[in-house]
């Protein structure tokens, strides 16, 4: 008994976030479908979906802000409002303004006086890279200024969770490689990152696990390398000289999709090697062939394309 009661505290102690068959509707809407996942310390994840998946729901649920119907969300072994009470999350959310008639360096002097574990306002303002505009109104602020501030307040004390919805929304490509660099610090000193985004080239290249939601239900997890794997297509482009027979090109096999534009023909096929085999019994000579793994973002959709073609 005593090493089951030591196996459950050592996994406790290794799980920030847990959601044991959650489930979260809104009349005949299921936003959350029975979601369950784990992550661990140290992580940063990505949290993927088109619109109406029930990301911002399961951040939400994650952060005490909604109950779920069914399921157990915990936070560090505890309740999601425990845990931040005690300052062990800070988030960064689309929903809610700011305070508007404060300055910058009011606003966030206030977030890290009210932090169990506070930093120096200071240093907050450094790291998000608002100290220039820190005698500024809120309400005078650009979107990508106002993006910096949330993520200020999000980590005005030493979280060891860090909740994103949307983070760089608004932000330059220079603000955006700066945000994404300090996430990265935070996520090397044994923070947990969470964001969720709509830039996928982001999540490719920040995001050591994806998560891909879909109507609720978790479709995919693991690493932006497997889940390119997942969908089981490659992409294969090349050029033809000549009259192209868009129809033959349509009919070769294992096609998911084509696209000609003047000369070039870029096609998807869940068996590369037989559509190239098959292209070149057409007797055509294909130029600059590539044969390439899909982008995260093709295989996102590809993921849930498939998805709603089985629920149609």
């Amino acid at each position: 008994m005593d090493g089951m009661t030591t196996t459950a505290q050592t996994a406790a102690a290794t799980t920030v976030v847990g959601f044991d068959q959650v489930t979260k509707t809104y009349g005949a809407v299921r936003a959350v479908d029975g979601l369950t996942l784990t992550l661990h310390p140290g992580e940063t994840v990505a949290l993927l979906g088109p619109n109406g998946a029930g990301k911002s729901t399961a951040l939400d649920l994650l952060l005490g802000l909604k109950q779920a119907d069914s399921g157990t969300v915990s936070v560090f072994g505890t309740g999601p409002r425990e845990a931040i009470v005690t300052g062990r999350v800070g988030a960064m959310l689309q929903s809610g303004g700011l305070m508007e008639d404060v300055t910058v360096a009011e606003l966030v002097r206030l977030a890290c006086a009210l932090h169990p574990r506070r930093y120096p306002a200071g240093d907050v303002m450094a790291r998000a890279g608002i100290s220039e505009i820190a005698d500024r109104k809120v309400n005078k602020l650009s979107g990508g200024q106002a993006q910096r501030v949330r993520f200020a307040l999000a980590t005005a004390g030493d979280s060891d969770l860090i909740v994103l919805d949307e983070p760089t929304t608004g932000m330059d490509v220079s603000a955006r490689q700066a945000f994404w660099a300090t996430m990265r610090e935070q996520a090397d000193q044994g923070r947990t990152v969470l964001f969720a985004t709509h830039y996928l080239e982001e999540a490719d290249a920040i995001a050591d696990r994806v998560l891909v939601l879909h109507r609720g239900r978790l479709l995919a997890d693991g690493t932006a390398a497997e889940i390119k794997a997942k969908a089981g297509a490659r992409r294969v482009s090349f050029d033809l000289q000549g009259p192209i027979d868009e129809p033959a090109l349509r009919a070769l096999p294992f096609l998911t999709s084509i696209d000609v534009s003047g000369q070039t023909v870029r096609i998807q096929s869940a068996d590369a090697d037989a559509t190239v085999h098959a292209l070149y019994g057409l007797g055509v000579r294909p130029h600059n062939l590539e044969v390439a793994g899909l982008g995260l973002e093709q295989a996102f959709v590809a993921i849930t394309e498939a998805e709603e073609a089985k629920q149609s």
